[in-house]
């Protein structure tokens, strides 16, 4: 096995491990490097690795960014990478009942070019979306920028197939069930320490023909989470709704031509804004007429708030560019700034006090940074809050002064909100697990691992 193609599925793209690829210290490689040509060869494969003591790393579009494919063999032998990008088939589409079979292997962007030769859609597009692969997806429970029209990723499975040590596992029958506790639900988000998921059954959507994305400015955090409550609330969301605080409005305006000019300041003034937050907001549907309904039913619960539209333009702006994100931490990084992102979630009545927690111990840990804050995603009960932070690098000791901020703001989240809204476990969060899920919760996933894996071979020091 070529030594670049062992190190290319060693780690994420988190920015330590970007870090440890610029030489800022080490990090493991896998032994091997495995590409199972369909599930039957997972199978085998895993019950091979089981009998020889090898632990198996399920690897799809390596997009992890709190070390969920990082090569641990923990007490294992050895440690192979099971890259999974060789099951990208379309397997069926049952247009009656809007049910497609998909391979893990299939990434975002190809997912939606089979379905589209069928009319369909899964309307999933995280930020990871270029490269995630649909096991990705369900592995980690995925959030989509449009999920308030979608839902999560967790929302389309209807069923899902697995390879196990102690044999293939399928699950999902009908549409709903009783029988006993839905152990789909096991299965999505279990990050490949269960099983490798090798086939999923989703839901899909007819292709939108009209698709709408405005910018809109309201005055201040607090009067824009309650414009985002109060849509949430009166299902008036958005297929994507998206609210930045002031610190990231300032970035994201300031990057817009329209922002630049003196005459829109004048008139967000002259309107009441004097703490500008954008709101960006989406609409997707099968005609202009639904798309218009839609929009009316958003823009008529936004207007007490005080919410001035801006124009399709920056909406639009924000739509083209939306995966970009990456390629520009790289350029930051290359000029020496340290910039990583966190998300949690929080029920309503706890949200600005998690951001203010969260900041604060950014703060506290880094010194001078921007930290810059926006609601992801939106529910009846709650949000998701997204961090994205820039800071200095500190050239002496760049990795230990993000997991240092990383662990201030894991503690200052604890208690508030969730550890992980939609990045997953991995590595960085399992300390937190317990925190959150209780002894008892994590006593009942090691009986699980036990019982699918006893040997423990599946994605050591993950999860658990």
């Amino acid at each position: 096995m070529v030594p670049g193609e062992r190190l290319a599925r060693a780690s994420g793209l988190s920015y330590s491990d970007l870090l440890r690829r610029r030489g800022f210290g080490d990090f493991p490689v896998p032994d091997a490097v495995v590409l199972p040509g369909n599930p039957d060869e997972v199978q085998s494969v895993l019950e091979i690795c089981a009998r020889h003591d090898v632990g198996v790393v399920p690897f799809g579009g390596g997009t992890s960014v709190v070390g969920g494919v990082s090569a641990l063999r923990g007490d294992k032998t050895a440690v192979i990478a099971l890259d999974l990008t060789r099951l990208g088939d379309l397997v069926s589409v049952d247009p009656v009942s809007r049910i497609a079979v998909l391979q893990a292997g299939v990434t975002g962007p190809e997912a939606d070019r089979l379905l589209a030769a069928h009319g369909f859609t899964l309307g999933h597009v995280p930020q990871s979306y270029e490269r995630a692969t649909i096991g990705g997806f369900a592995a980690t429970r995925s959030a989509g920028q449009a999920s308030s029209g979608y839902g999560r990723f967790e929302d389309m499975v209807s069923g899902v197939r697995l390879a196990t040590p102690r044999g293939e596992w399928k699950l999902g029958v009908a549409p709903a069930s009783a029988a006993g506790p839905d152990l789909r639900h096991l299965a999505i988000g279990s990050e490949g320490a269960l099983g490798v998921i090798t086939e999923v059954a989703l839901r899909v959507r007819p292709v939108p023909e009209v698709r709408r994305y405005e910018g809109y400015v309201v005055d201040g955090w607090e009067n824009g989470t309650a414009a985002v409550r109060e849509l949430a609330q009166r299902h008036a969301l958005a297929d994507v709704t998206r609210l930045s605080d002031v610190e990231e409005s300032e970035v994201s305006l300031a990057l817009n031509d329209s922002w630049k000019t003196k005459a829109l300041r004048r008139y967000l003034r002259a309107r009441g804004i004097s703490s500008p937050c954008l709101l960006i907001v989406g609409w997707e549907g099968a005609s202009k007429r639904e798309v218009a309904r839609r929009r009316q039913d958003t823009t008529r619960v936004l207007a007490p708030f005080g919410a001035v539209r801006i124009g399709r333009t920056l909406g639009e702006s924000w739509r083209r560019g939306r995966f970009s994100g990456p390629r520009q931490r790289d350029a930051l990084m290359d000029n020496g700034v340290c910039v990583e992102t966190l998300e949690t979630a929080a029920y309503w009545a706890e949200l600005s006090d998690l951001r203010d927690a969260v900041r604060a111990a950014l703060t506290a840990t880094l010194g001078r940074a921007i930290i810059m804050c926006h609601v992801s995603h939106a529910y009846e009960t709650g949000a998701s809050l997204y961090f994205t932070v820039l800071t200095a690098r500190d050239e002496a000791d760049p990795i230990g002064q993000w997991r240092r901020a990383k662990a201030a703001a894991s503690e200052a989240i604890t208690g508030i909100g969730t550890i992980t809204h939609h990045h997953a476990v991995g590595v960085d969060h399992a300390p937190y697990l317990a925190g959150e899920i209780g002894e008892i919760g994590v006593a009942v996933l090691r009986a699980a691992k036990k019982a699918v894996d006893p040997a423990g071979i599946l994605n050591p020091g993950k999860l658990l």
